[in-house]
């Protein structure tokens, strides 16, 4: 079984088995055993719908810190487009990267530039004949990993590109080495992300053999250095950088944002883990074959929904629209970049994305019907409520994990309930 890596975990001395996390997890990778949530580290996709929804916080992500910049010669900061809308009042984006800079960064490269060179390829592709349909979008981490477990077969669906985030670093790490001449391995660059799923693709990036970035630091942990800076730069002026990336990347941070930055008309965005499952249902059953582009995005709304971020997502969205209208005023371009790529393979995934089967029952074809009807045959044994008081999401994974081993019929309080009943009626008519 090869090894997982995963940003979100548990805080089991926080972790009341509430089952929360239980009913939202779009994988069914979480159990509730012993009185303490369990994670399934071979279903998990780090999507942090749990930590979303955990009452308890119980579920944390985990993240690289601002203290790990010190590893390396210089830093680079690459902020998401979702941390310009954190900040109320912010009329440029310049006082964010120039904040940055006074926390401790060398440099700023924004990470809606590489959406920006990413946005020219997409649309291109799109237009290309003979492509499969819908393409759908390799920019969510977690919907990547998503499709692996549930979707394998719409693999080839994904468009053959690596996400802005990787091809920002990677122009970060070119730029900033013949800027301040030094070697790129002296440079570290550090993702600040809305996120897990994107600590995830760093430490294990899909289709590429290693990730450009360096680090992941959560907006979340960067906040209230941010804000304080801001401020204190607001109060006394200060020159503010000029910005590289043009408003369609920024755009990039909401859904659909991605698509009509790249001049794509007919296309489908959906948001939301479990809105994102749907439409990939329909699109594996072959009802959205007659749409271009999909684009599934795992947070309510975009990455300005993600679990680690400040701001609530609609603010994010209405800030970032504002900032958005008036970057437009400025820029003169529509789908083209300002930034000219030495390398167009640089873009591009160097590996195909492999199936992950953990939700087969069993290698051997004839074990997994057995298996299955055996699934069938307690399924409609049980009550049917999806109560998940057993500790399994529904009554369908609790039988499957009867058939495993990982659970027993009793574990139903129904279940427990009917055999009492039926001992203690016993023991009346053996009086």
């Amino acid at each position: 079984m090869p090894q997982y890596y995963h940003s979100v975990t548990l805080d089991k001395d926080k972790c009341t088995g509430c089952t929360s996390c239980l009913k939202r997890c779009p994988t069914e990778a979480i159990r509730i055993r012993d009185g303490k949530a369990r994670i399934i580290r071979e279903r998990c996709i780090d999507c942090g719908e749990c930590i979303r929804v955990c009452p308890h916080h119980a579920k944390v992500a985990i993240t690289d810190s601002l203290s790990d910049i010190k590893k390396f010669r210089y830093s680079v900061a690459l902020p998401a487009p979702t941390l310009y809308g954190q900040f109320q009042g912010l009329s440029d984006i310049g006082q964010v990267i120039k904040a940055l800079c006074d926390i401790g960064f060398d440099g700023v490269y924004e990470t809606s530039a590489g959406a920006d060179v990413l946005s020219k390829y997409i649309r291109e592709l799109v237009h290309k004949p003979n492509n499969p349909r819908p393409l759908i979008s390799s920019a969510c981490p977690a919907i990547m990993r998503l499709i692996q477990v549930r979707f394998p077969s719409l693999r080839e669906n994904i468009v053959p590109f690596r996400p802005p985030v990787e091809v920002a670093a990677s122009l970060a790490r070119e730029s900033f080495s013949k800027k301040w001449g030094c070697a790129k391995e002296d440079i570290g660059i550090f993702f600040i992300t809305p996120c897990p799923a994107k600590m995830t693709a760093r430490m294990a990036p899909l289709g590429s053999k290693s990730s450009n970035v360096d680090g992941a630091i959560s907006i979340m942990e960067l906040y209230g250095s941010l804000a304080s800076k801001i401020g204190d730069n607001l109060k006394h002026g200060c020159e503010i950088p000029s910005r590289l990336g043009l408003a369609g990347g920024v755009g990039w941070a909401a859904s659909g944002g991605e698509a009509t930055q790249a001049g794509i008309e007919n296309y489908l965005a959906v948001d939301g883990i479990h809105n994102v499952i749907k439409a990939l249902e329909e699109i594996e059953d072959g009802r959205l074959s007659d749409i271009d582009f999909f684009e599934g995005l795992a947070c309510t709304g975009g990455c300005v929904g993600g679990p680690l971020v400040f701001e609530y997502s609609y603010i994010t969205k209405m800030r970032l629209k504002k900032l958005c209208e008036a970057m437009r005023k400025q820029d003169r371009q529509d789908y083209r970049s300002s930034v000219i790529l030495e390398d167009e393979q640089m873009i591009y995934l160097d590996s195909e994305i492999p199936p992950n089967p953990v939700l087969k029952l069993d290698p051997d074809f004839r074990v997994a019907i057995k298996m299955m009807e055996r699934i069938d045959a307690i399924e409609a044994d049980l009550p049917g409520l999806d109560c998940g008081s057993c500790g399994s999401p529904t009554c369908r994974c609790q039988a499957e994990d009867i058939v495993r081993g990982y659970s027993t019929e009793i574990d139903c309080i129904y279940k427990l309930k009917e055999k009492f009943r039926n001992l203690s009626l016993n023991e009346s008519e053996n009086k």
